[in-house]
C-alpha cells in the first residue's frame, strides 16, 4: 500500500523489500510502473483490488501492508475519483513554475477549498494542480471527492487493521537512522541513474528523491544538507501519517516501541480468528 514502491528502480529511497524476501513470499503492487509514468491512486485501486481477488481465488488471504493513507482507503473503501482533463492540468501547471506562483496557488486553494488545502503540503505542486483541475472540470470542491477516514464510506474489502504505535521520539530516531542507511546503500547514485531517463512529476516529488535531485541539480549545496532535509520532511510525513490513521476507528493499535514479538502475537491472533 505504497504510492512510490510501484515504481521500478526506486528501491533504496522507498525501502522496498529485497529480492530475496520477494522470493520467499509473493508480493504485489511493487515494480508495476516505470518512473516516467504518472501513476494514479485510481489505477492503484483497480489493480490492488484485482490482485486481492486473484489471491482469494487461489484460496489464500492477502496481507495489506504499508502506510500511504489515501491508497489504503482507496483499496478497502468505496472511494470514488473524479475524471481527468490533461489539457486543463497542463494549462494550470504551466502557471506554477516559480515558488511564488505555487505559494499563491496554495493560498488560493486555502480560500476556495480549505479542507483540501489542509490535506496537501504547500510545496506539493502535483496535488495542488490536481485540486484546481478537478474543481475546474467538475465545479465541485476537490475535498468532496475524498472526504477522509471519517466519511463513513462503505467498505469494499473486508479487513481487520492493526497499527504499530511508536513513541514520537523513537520514531524520530529511527527516521534519522533510516535516512543515513539509505545514503550508505547508494541513494545518491540511485537518483542519478533515475534522473538520466524521463521521470514523472509524481515520482520526482517522492521524499528522498526530490531532495537528492535538488542536490544533483545544484539547488542544495551538499549531500549532508539534502539528507537533513529528507529527515525533516520524513518526520513531518510521519506526523501526518499518524494523524491520518488515528482517525480510523477500525484500527487496533499495538505498542511497537520495543521488540515486535508482542504486536506480532496480537496480529497473528487476529489473522487466525474467523
Amino acid at each position: 500500500m505504497d504510492s512510490m514502491q510501484v515504481y521500478r528502480g526506486m528501491d533504496i529511497g522507498t525501502a522496498k523489500i529485497g529480492i530475496a524476501d520477494q522470493a520467499r513470499v509473493a508480493h504485489h503492487m511493487i515494480d508495476i510502473a516505470d518512473p516516467g509514468e504518472d501513476f494514479s491512486v485510481a489505477r492503484f485501486q483497480a489493480e490492488a483490488r484485482a490482485a486481492i481477488a486473484n489471491i482469494e481465488g487461489r484460496g489464500h488471504r492477502a496481507l495489506l501492508v504499508g502506510g500511504t493513507g489515501l491508497y489504503v482507503q482507496a483499496v478497502i473503501d468505496d472511494l470514488q475519483f473524479p475524471g481527468e482533463d490533461l489539457a486543463v492540468r497542463a494549462r494550470i501547471d504551466a502557471h506554477l513554475d516559480s515558488s511564488d506562483a505555487l505559494a499563491a496557488a496554495y493560498s488560493d486553494l486555502q480560500t476556495r477549498d480549505p479542507v483540501a488545502a489542509s490535506r496537501i503540503e504547500p510545496g506539493n505542486r502535483r496535488r495542488i494542480v490536481r485540486a484546481f483541475e478537478v474543481m475546474e472540470i467538475t465545479g465541485r470542491p476537490f475535498s468532496s471527492f475524498g472526504a477522509g477516514l471519517n466519511s463513513g464510506l462503505a467498505p469494499v474489502v473486508k479487513v481487520r487493521i492493526a497499527g504499530l504505535a511508536l513513541d514520537t521520539a523513537e520514531t524520530s530516531t529511527r527516521i534519522e537512522a533510516r535516512v543515513q542507511a539509505m545514503a550508505q546503500r547508494g541513494l545518491v547514485d540511485e537518483v542519478r541513474t533515475l534522473a538520466a531517463a524521463p521521470w514523472s512529476r509524481a515520482a520526482r516529488q517522492a521524499i528522498g528523491y526530490k531532495e537528492i535531485l535538488s542536490f544533483l541539480e545544484g539547488e542544495i549545496a551538499s549531500v549532508e544538507a539534502a539528507l537533513e532535509l529528507i529527515t525533516q520532511r520524513t518526520r513531518s510525513f510521519a506526523r501526518r501519517q499518524r494523524a491520518w490513521f488515528r482517525r480510523d476507528a477500525r484500527i487496533g493499535w499495538c505498542n511497537a516501541d520495543n521488540k515486535l514479538s508482542a504486536p506480532l502475537d496480537a496480529v497473528m491472533a487476529w489473522w487466525s480468528a474467523p
